[in-house]
């Protein structure tokens, strides 16, 4: 049987842009790991995870939650730094 740390050793991303899908999704977060990693291998997948996290950050942000905007535009430049042959888009 797979652990949650064996889900995250196959998934190219790290736990905390793992976590934001999970928050976005609202799925367990393994679930997440999951999708992650099939994302991630998908024609589009980068640009729909950057999506994503846009997505939370907005939605911090409109909870005013200045703790995780700051964490999540954290998340948002390391996946942009670690999967850069994807272009940057709106």
């Amino acid at each position: 049987m797979l652990t949650y740390e064996d889900c995250v050793a196959l998934c190219p991303l790290s736990e905390a842009e793992i976590e934001a899908i999970r928050e976005h999704e609202h799925i367990p977060v393994i679930i997440a790991a999951e999708l992650a990693a099939y994302l991630i291998r998908a024609p589009d997948g980068s640009r729909r995870i950057r999506h994503i996290i846009i997505d939370d950050i907005r939605n911090a942000e409109a909870r005013n939650d200045l703790r995780r905007v700051v964490e999540l535009k954290s998340i948002l430049r390391h996946f942009i730094e670690n999967h850069p042959s994807h272009p940057v888009a709106g």
